[in-house]
């Protein structure tokens, strides 16, 4: 399933490292996840459970599979943004989108 990545907060940064680091930003993802097919559906998986349960949510309180796509999610965003922010990012900066990508027809 092709899926964009938008970033935020790249504030002084030119649009050719917007694109480098949106380009790192999916590796990181596909990597951690282990296919670039996973990426948008544990990714909306995750928003269900933080809809119903907080974000982020509270594992104790999840279902053995809720907790395994919460983990799996937080994994390959935290890999992803400290590849892209680094690892002292500050809270609330670095936010990110991700949308199914449109078909080119």
């Amino acid at each position: 399933m092709n899926y964009t990545v938008k970033l935020y907060d790249a504030e002084g940064v030119s649009e050719a490292q917007q694109r480098a680091a949106q380009k790192r930003f999916k590796q990181v993802l596909e990597e951690t996840l282990g296919d670039a097919a996973l990426v948008l559906p544990v990714y909306q998986a995750y928003q269900r459970i933080a809809a119903a349960y907080g974000d982020p949510p509270n594992i104790e309180a999840l279902t053995d599979a809720e907790r395994a796509i919460a983990e799996q999610w937080q994994a390959a965003e935290s890999a992803a943004i400290t590849a892209v922010y680094g690892p002292l990012r500050g809270m609330g900066d670095g936010d990110y989108e991700l949308r199914p990508a449109e078909d080119a027809a």
